[in-house]
């Protein structure tokens, strides 16, 4: 009966928050409170089940980006990114791609949206371009580009925590060829795809190159306060491997710091209210309807089934865990799904299979990849979509799904090409 009510909970908040006719933080929590209503798990498992070190990242983050934009270096930078490319709407797509997703690879992909998605909605405003595309190819570039390395992505950093030979230099020598072509290949489809809609205004252009972007930049001690901390917080993502300190340690640590620095010059009280909470709640919920499902053994006996669909051979199991992975990480949140996960391919070594290095790689491409099949499958996607709808730019739910599906499924066409070719034909052979 438990098993039935999670699941019937978590079929029904999800179709509520596709059809975006009521608050998805609201429906997220209505959801997990009823599981705690109809005794699917009690209130300390539930907070058990919520990711509190990915909630205290982003809020931290949300802190440092929201003192740090009174300064207007987000606005000064988007000018400067505009000039840089002369106000061309395509060559600013690909420029904004690229910087997602080397941003995304080297200082986690949360991180990097929540620093750039401003700077890219005062940028479009200007040249009255959609938010949309851009907004778009941000959420894939943040997904694929973190996907690189060991802290660009939150599953990777669960991985290489669980497998001591995986270090920083193996994530981009193993993932980093494969993750340079599919960013390519979905780069240059969507700057094909949305040509027509990205037009040229010379006009619009013109005033741009015009405008000084030095007068919106605030000098003033806020400036050299917040922008040191960030980049000192940055700096310390960056440096995570050799520091022996959390990414989430670090981002509280920057967050609280710049508090205190600017203590006398702003409200405390203001600047909490302009986080954004709806995300972070949404978040809670989300990890708590999952929680459900792992309460009442579905996401297991789903483990379970992939090792009994692959028989125990190594590289089918290999492409089950790349597909299965893939599809359901756009589902279930890739973090809860990959912590379900790691233990599953830890037991594949008693069933005879010595190396399973393909199949940590194969979880660690599909969990991240998998993240673009739907708004609400990577933390980075929910991020994107909270701060645009705090500009009353809403993505939505169906609309991102009609685009994020065939990214997914292409991407996990290239992947499979990449692991059979790298790591798996020699079993045929």
């Amino acid at each position: 009966m438990a098993t039935l009510l999670a699941l019937l909970i978590f079929v029904a908040s999800y179709a509520l928050i596709m059809t975006e006719k009521l608050n998805r933080a609201l429906v997220a929590l209505a959801g997990g409170v009823l599981l705690l209503m109809t005794n699917v798990y009690e209130w300390k498992e539930a907070f058990g089940f919520i990711d509190w070190e990915t909630v205290a990242l982003l809020f931290s983050m949300m802190l440092l980006v929201s003192i740090t934009q009174k300064t207007g270096i987000f606005t000064y930078m988007a000018i400067r990114l505009a000039q840089m490319v002369k106000g061309r709407p395509i060559p600013l797509m690909a420029v904004t791609a690229t910087f997602t997703a080397v941003g995304s690879a080297f200082l986690n992909n949360v991180t990097i949206v929540l620093l750039l998605v401003p700077v890219l909605l005062t940028l479009v405003e200007r040249l009255k371009l959609p938010a949309f595309p851009y907004l778009l190819i941000t959420i894939f570039s943040s997904n694929i580009g973190g996907t690189a390395t060991l802290i660009g992505d939150p599953p990777n950093i669960m991985i290489g925590q669980a497998v001591e030979h995986f270090t920083f230099a193996s994530f981009i020598y193993h993932l980093g060829p494969v993750v340079l072509l599919i960013f390519a290949v979905v780069l240059i489809i969507f700057m094909l795809l949305f040509r027509k809609q990205l037009t040229y205004d010379r006009e619009l252009a013109g005033a741009l190159m015009q405008m000084n972007a030095r007068e919106h930049l605030k000098v003033s001690p806020l400036l050299f306060q917040s922008v040191s901390v960030l980049v000192l917080t940055i700096t310390g993502f960056m440096l995570y491997p050799f520091v022996h300190m959390d990414i989430t340690t670090i981002a509280v640590s920057g967050a609280l710091l710049l508090l205190f620095l600017t203590d006398k010059e702003l409200d405390v009280e203001h600047v909490f209210q302009e986080v954004e909470w709806v995300t972070l709640f949404f978040f809670m919920g989300l990890f708590m309807l999952v929680g459900g499902l792992e309460t009442v053994g579905i996401i297991d006996e789903l483990a379970r089934g992939m090792v009994w669909l692959s028989g125990g051979d190594l590289p089918i199991t290999s492409i089950v865990m790349l597909w299965s992975s893939g599809l359901l990480s756009g589902v279930v949140d890739n973090i809860p799904f990959v912590a379900a996960m790691i233990p599953v391919v830890h037991e594949l070594q008693g069933y005879g299979m010595m190396n399973v290095d393909p199949v940590w790689w194969s979880l660690a491409l599909g969990a991240c990849l998998g993240g673009n099949g739907t708004l609400v499958g990577a933390s980075a996607n929910v991020v994107v979509a909270g701060i645009a709808a705090s500009h009353r730019q809403p993505i939505s739910f169906i609309k991102f799904l009609l685009y994020g599906i065939p990214v997914l499924i292409l991407s996990l066409v290239i992947a499979s090409i990449y692991v059979y070719f790298r790591y798996l034909q020699p079993f045929y052979s």
